[in-house]
């Protein structure tokens, strides 16, 4: 008998996904209407953005694009953005690419009064650092361990050169569970965008299986705080693909 996909659980193991969990294709709106989100749900970029989005209360229509979905090399999206990705957010007639600019722009014109991306210039540097970390930092150790262990048939993965990217990956994170040592969130007390940032590819690096990885306390008690956030339940948690 086939199994039923799971749902990340909060304690790192797997829970039953049940159908009001998954995530709807137009959210009803009580601030906004014409905020649009282009992009497949399963790309952690656009899972960024959605709970983003979910922590501002906001609502928006999300439209399918990408790998099986097409759409994005077709010259109606490229004239929107033209490095063909995702996501992409249409704001009536703005149109802006880059998720962690997509997250600064909602939090700064629809979140005046929402503590996720702090004002004070100081306290916003350091948010902004960390969005700028997981690109140059993280990212580029997270994608050859996701895709291998995600995206790639079993009979294709070579575990010997997963083993050598997920120990090079864990020298990236043993930075975010030193600078958790004595925060609640990556930047104090508040959570912000940037723990938004992190805890998407922190679900991801937590999640895969069948290799070694070294425990880091700080950082699983960081990430297990998110069970009670609606946008991480709804967007993060679901099975990786």
């Amino acid at each position: 008998m086939p199994r039923k996909k799971r749902a990340f659980s909060l304690i790192f193991g797997y829970e039953r996904q049940s159908e009001d969990q998954r995530e709807r294709q137009r959210v009803a709106d009580n601030k906004k209407q014409q905020l649009t989100i282009w992009g497949r749900a399963n790309s952690v970029n656009v899972q960024k953005v959605l709970w983003c989005l979910a922590e501002l209360d906001l609502g928006y229509e999300r439209i399918d694009a990408g790998m099986q979905f097409g759409k994005n090399t077709e010259a109606p999206y490229l004239a929107m953005n033209p490095n063909g990705r995702v996501p992409t957010l249409v704001d009536g007639d703005y149109v802006l690419w880059e998720s962690n600019s997509v997250m600064r722009y909602l939090s700064m014109a629809y979140g005046e009064n929402s503590p996720v991306y702090p004002a004070q210039p100081k306290a916003r540097a350091a948010v902004d650092r960390w969005l700028d970390w997981t690109l140059s930092t993280l990212q580029p150790v997270d994608r050859p361990v996701f895709w291998a262990l995600v995206r790639t048939p079993v009979e294709k993965r070579d575990m010997v050169t997963i083993q050598k990217d997920v120990d090079a990956e864990a020298v990236v994170w043993r930075i975010v569970e030193a600078q958790l040592a004595s925060r609640r969130f990556i930047e104090g007390d508040q959570f912000t965008i940037a723990d938004i940032a992190l805890g998407a590819y922190a679900r991801r690096w937590l999640g895969v299986e069948g290799v070694t990885k070294p425990k880091l306390p700080n950082l699983e008690r960081w990430f297990a705080q998110f069970a009670a956030r609606r946008g991480f339940a709804k967007f993060i948690a679901p099975p990786m693909t």
